[in-house]
């Protein structure tokens, strides 16, 4: 079977995301990864569900699936990075978090995407991580039922830092229905498993998988051949198990380039598969 790639459009930032999303069809990619923010089909925006049809029409023209990405900085508050979470101490906070979560998987069904991935968030110090974990579950359980009911994957990322950081914690949440979005290259960040063992080990909990290379220990999303990722073998791994959904390339740091970034990431995966 021959693997599905997308692009993300974090690693995009720079471009509208029409031309963002021409500059991934044209290179070849199956699909695209993506991140709802200001300025990439923003789901605050009074016609968000207009918008949403339009997108769709043009993913169908271009021949893309997607996925939704929902990491945006600072979508939801201006003066805070990534806040409010599911874990923060404010319940009207949460609910905001909780009900953009809604609204991307509203997004989703309306583009018919593969699945809608997002993560946990950092508990503010002073916060009991029994209290937080209760609040996490709490969310995840409104987010999953709600995203059953239309038909969308919801998926938890874990994520270096946050209170589900590794695969372990994904697995010790035991919420029905919630799938896994595995970004191989936090695994090289955590050291708790190889991403091939990891996609082995959780095969048939996979709702999404991103991709790109890091370092071993650090949180820096790096290009294709600058870090110790062993991409032929993750690209191995998921073959073995049949995985035909997207497989998202994420280079969130590299919109200043993206022009290049996107065919180039192409090219190396391609090159990876003779």
């Amino acid at each position: 079977m021959s693997l599905r790639f997308a692009y993300n459009t974090n690693g995009a930032a720079n471009h509208r995301l029409d031309d963002a999303l021409s500059l991934i069809a044209e290179a070849g990619y199956d699909g695209v990864a993506l991140t709802l923010d200001i300025h990439h089909l923003d789901p605050f925006a009074e016609d968000w569900a207009r918008q949403a049809e339009r997108v769709r029409g043009r993913l169908y023209s271009l021949g893309l699936g997607s996925v939704i990405e929902t990491g945006a900085r600072f979508l939801l508050d201006p003066r805070a990075k990534h806040e409010p979470t599911l874990v923060t101490a404010d319940a009207a906070g949460r609910a905001r978090r909780v009900a953009f979560l809604h609204r991307a998987v509203d997004i989703a069904a309306i583009l018919g995407s593969e699945a809608v991935s997002f993560w946990a968030g950092v508990p503010k110090p002073g916060v009991d991580p029994a209290e937080a974990r209760g609040w996490l579950r709490d969310g995840l359980e409104q987010v999953v039922a709600y995203a059953a009911e239309r038909r969308v994957v919801a998926a938890l990322e874990p994520e270096p830092g946050m209170l589900v950081e590794t695969l372990d914690d994904y697995a010790a949440l035991d919420v029905p229905g919630l799938r896994l979005a595995l970004d191989t290259g936090h695994c090289l960040v955590t050291q708790e498993r190889e991403p091939a063992a990891a996609i082995r080990e959780f095969a048939d909990r996979l709702g999404t998988v991103a991709i790109e290379d890091m370092a071993r220990g650090s949180h820096i999303h790096l290009p294709f051949g600058e870090g110790d990722m062993d991409i032929a073998g993750v690209l191995d791994a998921l073959e073995a198990i049949h995985f035909d959904k997207l497989v998202c390339v994420e280079l969130s740091r590299e919109s200043h380039r993206a022009d290049r970034m996107i065919p180039d990431s192409l090219a190396y995966l391609r090159e990876c598969r003779r």
